[in-house]
Order: structure tokens, then C-alpha cells, then sequence
């Protein structure tokens, strides 16, 4: 079963230095979706501990099966338009829409 819109829950100010958990979330897809936020347009490296998402300073953690994007310190440099896309490679993915984040 191919996914539907996810549902994203983006905060829309967030204090920095913070810890902040943006979601989502679409529960029609068989298999169960994979999650994939992006910034302004630009899919977010899963940090992986290696390589070039530690060489970024990367300040988040992406889970790509439950759909969580967590800040454990938000920064002004983490402002920005966010929405994740769900698919499950059946059909078409499907994308929440554009949530601004203004820390």
C-alpha cells in the first residue's frame, strides 16, 4: 500500500540552546514508511557517527523509520522551512506540507 501525506508536527519558534523533536507521521503505508526530512528544500544527512555528517556538525539526530528530527541544542543556524517525505517504495512518496521553524 503506497503511503499517504504524513502528518508533521514542526514547532514554530523554538528557544536556543533547546531540545527540540520535530515529527512525522502516516500510518496508511504497507510496508511501513521510511522518513526523510529536508531544509529549505535539502534532504538532512542521518548521522551516522562517521564521515561527512560529523565533518557538517551536525546538531541532529534523523530516524528515518519513526520520523523523528531531534535538535539537542537548536541554534539560529537551525532556522529554516522543514517537511519530511514518507516512502515505502510502493507508489509515490508522499510529503507534508512547508513548516517554518524560527529559532
Amino acid at each position: 500500500v503506497a503511503p499517504t501525506i504524513p502528518v508533521c508536527e514542526v514547532p514554530s519558534s523554538a528557544m536556543t540552546g533547546t531540545v527540540v523533536q520535530l515529527s512525522c507521521k502516516e500510518t496508511e503505508g504497507s510496508p511501513p514508511s521510511q522518513y526523510q526530512w529536508y531544509k529549505n528544500g535539502v534532504a538532512l544527512l542521518e548521522k551516522t557517527g562517521t564521515g561527512s555528517a560529523r565533518a557538517a556538525n551536525i546538531t541532529y539526530t534523523m530516524n528515518k523509520k519513526s520520523g523523528t528530527l531531534m535538535f539537542n541544542t537548536v541554534t539560529k543556524n537551525d532556522t529554516g522551512e522543514y517537511f519530511c517525505e514518507a516512502s515505502n517504495g510502493i507508489g509515490l512518496s508522499q510529503k507534508c506540507s512547508v513548516k517554518r521553524m524560527q529559532v
